[in-house]
């Protein structure tokens, strides 16, 4: 049964008693008098439980001292925060700063990534690998491993001093968590309080599983939502306070989808352990539940909104709360126990990395570097660890301040991927265009990683499609920091390629190339690599439509290559803020003639607005650019008003501005934005081997609404030029 308040004639009695036993036990009326025992129950609700926050403020500001605390995932979370003694209003403050979009998004900002693995992840898509084992292949535990939700909870209960333990937190705390294997309840009364909170919120589908030995723990609203059998059986109190933050069952017409359907169901599971529980409350007891109509589980927020409800809903029952008060003394007493005394931060003696079976623990070392004989610096240590989570390595990265034999020791632990070290990787994508060639593509490689202690790499996969492809590469770095490695490319690919005159497309011809790269170089931190080497190719050109007499042929050419690559965009396709530089260089003294490209890009945003620009230039320092290695333009945003291709020649030069509107966001835990957006662009090819009469500079418009998706990047555009034609493009997936 539930509920709603309590008979404050029988509080008050028990209150007599205890103070008859007082009297009795201590022998004078002058001595403190024994009030009742309380045990606070914080229930799970994902968002919703910020309202806990609220009620929170109410028990300080009428000092209703607690015994004991027991709470589940988000109640869970205020739960551990409020024993290690933050107040209500430190709590909603910290929670309110945080950017809960980016926590729930474990994707690391484009710039932070190994440079190495941005190169594979802007051809596949992130998220979607496979892990390989000797049981075989194994999907992604959770749409995110919550490497940013945990360090957020290390800033929270102030792990810089010293990351807490359960047992010795001056409150008996209690916080439930489900074993995904077997289906039993976990509580954690001792341990790490960040690891007991992680694994409480570990919502399934969305959120990894947390690994604790041979237990896979998950979120505990799945076996006991409001825990107060736990909180009784933890400090045995006189009165519990029970806060109920739950979601309601979904209407039948909200429910729509596999997603709503798979939401329902855990609902049900946890309305039905949430029934249990609240029917052992009795008469005496109080039963707190906030009106929470309108916000969800993942209205993450409106925390400030939610707390004013809990506090709107401690106060309808404040009658009964005041049964609990204690005299200023009293409540002062229990509030100094409660709050820890926190002096100068600690000065690291030495860091530790635990754990690593497969991985090169230097590897980990090369970012963590000055920190002994300083004072922890909790800031830094997230943005290293950032930069290790960034080698997508690991699952996790994590830490904790452990004194041990009167040294402070910073403990690093990488979690490997439990679904590697070996991973299939996919792709596709789908380029469409009313003028001009399109292709539909689907990717899969193999991705052999760690293949020696410095992390070589080897990565061979197929194409399958209208430009079918086989290719296979091998990643060797020459020292543990990685900064100088060794390259190798073998490749076949077909390619569709269009002559147009006076825009039509006069011939279409397929282009089979078979491709060698050997390549040395090294990686400017975490800019990119400029490399040099040799690179090899043979492109055979099969006329498919057109004119015989224009003919087909095969050439084989190769020589000295020397290429850059900088990326310090945030997002791998539709960046926000940064910058891009790509530049190369090719000889070929066969043919005397020689190849250079310098590609510059940035991007910058003010408020819901983002504006980008580029700059393109080509051609040959010396001799003449062959027509089976010139340059073109043509394609969306890139002389959008023109077919793919349209313009091919010696030489060229291209500009573009373009401004964005970002007119939605992803569900959380989902990167990316759609946006729309205006692009105006200029371009000038010369010494033009196809539309030998356009003269001098093309300028183009195009108008789009896409963005980056989990699948990709998505746009529908429409191009436009007044000496071109009219093109509309779609494009789903990876380039």
């Amino acid at each position: 049964m539930m509920i709603k308040a309590i008979n404050t004639t029988a509080v008050v009695k028990r209150v007599l008693i205890g103070s008859v036993a007082a009297v009795t036990l201590y022998g004078s009326i002058g001595l403190a008098i024994a009030r009742p025992t309380v045990g606070l129950v914080l229930g799970g609700g994902g968002a919703r439980g910020f309202a806990h926050i609220g009620v929170l403020e109410v028990l300080r500001e009428q000092r209703i001292p607690v015994d004991c605390v027991a709470g589940t995932s988000m109640g869970g979370l205020v739960t551990g925060v409020m024993a290690v003694g933050l107040s209500p209003e430190e709590m909603l403050s910290e929670i309110g700063k945080a950017d809960w979009r980016d926590m729930f998004k474990d994707t690391p900002v484009t710039s932070e990534i190994n440079p190495q693995k941005r190169y594979i992840s802007r051809r596949f898509i992130p998220g979607t690998e496979m892990g390989i084992t000797k049981d075989g292949t194994e999907p992604l535990p959770g749409v995110l491993e919550g490497q940013k939700i945990k360090l957020f909870f290390n800033k929270l209960v102030r792990s810089q001093y010293g990351s807490p333990q359960i047992e010795n937190l001056p409150l008996p705390v209690s916080i439930i968590s489900t074993d995904l294997v077997t289906g039993d309840k976990v509580v954690f009364r001792e341990g790490s309080v960040t690891k007991a909170m992680r694994a409480s919120m570990s919502v399934p589908g969305l959120m990894a599983p947390y690994p604790d030995g041979d237990r896979l723990l998950v979120d505990g609203g799945l076996v006991d939502n409001v825990p107060i059998d736990e909180v009784r059986a933890r400090c045995n109190p006189d009165v519990v306070i029970a806060v109920n933050v739950g979601s309601p069952l979904m209407k039948a017409k909200d429910i729509a989808g596999i997603f709503s359907v798979a939401g329902q169901m855990v609902n049900i599971l946890t309305e039905q352990n949430v029934v249990k529980s609240l029917a052992t409350l009795k008469q005496s007891d109080i039963y707190i539940k906030p009106d929470l109509d309108g916000i969800s589980a993942g209205d993450f927020m409106r925390s400030a909104d939610a707390a004013k409800r809990g506090r709107a809903a401690a106060e309808a029952v404040l009658p009964q709360l005041q049964a609990l008060r204690v005299d200023d003394a009293q409540y002062s007493s229990w509030l100094a126990k409660m709050t820890p005394v926190r002096g100068q931060l600690p000065v690291i003696d030495a860091v530790e990395i635990a754990g690593l079976k497969q991985t090169n623990p230097k590897y980990v070392d090369k970012y963590l570097r000055g920190y002994e004989g300083a004072p922890l610096d909790i800031d830094r240590v997230d943005q290293d660890l950032g930069l290790v989570y960034g080698t997508e390595a690991y699952s996790t990265v994590d830490y904790a301040l452990i004194a041990s034999r009167d040294k402070n020791i910073l403990r690093i632990t990488p979690l490997e991927k439990s679904f590697g070290p070996d991973f299939l990787r996919f792709g596709f994508n789908i380029d469409s265009a009313t003028n001009g060639p399109s292709t539909y593509n689907l990717r899969v490689a193999y991705d052999k990683t760690w293949l020696n202690s410095l992390g070589g790499e080897w990565i061979t996969g197929v194409q399958l499609g209208n430009n079918p492809a086989v290719f296979t590469e091998l990643y060797q770095p020459l020292d543990t920091d990685q900064r100088f490695f060794v390259q190798s490319k073998l490749s076949y690919q077909r390619l569709p390629f269009e002559i147009y005159q006076n825009n039509k497309a006069i011939a279409e011809y397929k282009i089979d190339q078979f491709s060698a790269d050997l390549m040395g170089g090294f990686n400017v931190g975490l800019w990119g690599p400029v490399s040099a080497g040799w690179i090899w190719r043979q492109r055979g050109a099969n006329l498919e439509t057109g004119d015989p007499a224009l003919g087909s042929g095969d050439k084989n050419f190769g020589g000295f290559a020397a290429q850059l690559y900088f990326d310090q965009f945030d997002r791998l396709y539709a960046p926000m803020n940064g910058w891009m530089a790509k530049g190369a260089y090719f000889n070929n003294a066969a043919d005397n003639y020689s190849k250079a490209e310098l590609d510059l890009r940035a991007a910058h945003s003010a408020g819901s607005y983002v504006f980008l620009g580029r700059l393109y230039g080509a051609g040959s320092p010396t001799g003449t650019l062959p027509f089976y290695d010139a340059v073109s333009l043509g394609g969306f945003l890139n002389l959008s008003g023109f077919a793919r291709g349209q313009i091919v020649g010696d030489s060229l030069l291209f500009g573009q501005l373009r401004a964005e509107k970002i007119v939605g966001e992803l569900p959380l835990g989902l990167r990316g934005d759609m946006r729309v957006g205006l692009a105006l662009e200029a371009g000038k090819v010369n010494g033009r081997y196809t539309e030998t009469e356009l003269n001098g500079w093309q300028s183009s418009v195009a108008a789009y609404v896409g963005g980056e998706t989990p699948i990709g990047v998505v746009y529908i555009g429409y191009g436009d030029s007044p000496n071109g034609v009219s093109n509309i493009y779609i494009f789903l997936g990876t380039p």
